[in-house]
């Protein structure tokens, strides 16, 4: 492997130890939930679901499951539920 590589391999590695270099401004998975599979997307500084309850609350368990994962690594206007702990 190429000197420069593997520099570069190791930068990576410190990089993924620390996550609060990274905000993610827009995101697009899919979440297999119990009952069905959803869109969920952050973009335009708001969560969006496909789900039944996200449509008449503007927040649902898929939403607040990667408001967890993701951490520190939302902005804070990502962040819609800071008053619930589902920890």
């Amino acid at each position: 492997m190429q000197s420069s590589l593997i520099g570069k391999v190791e930068k990576a590695k410190r990089y993924a130890q620390e996550k609060d270099r990274i905000t993610f401004s827009e995101l697009s998975v899919k979440f297999r939930g119990e009952n069905d599979n959803y869109d969920v997307s952050y973009h335009d500084d708001k969560w969006h679901c496909s789900c039944h309850f996200f449509s008449s609350w503007g927040t649902c368990s898929h939403t607040m499951a990667l408001e967890q994962i993701l951490d520190n690594m939302l902005p804070e206007e990502a962040l819609v539920t800071p008053h619930v702990s589902i920890a």
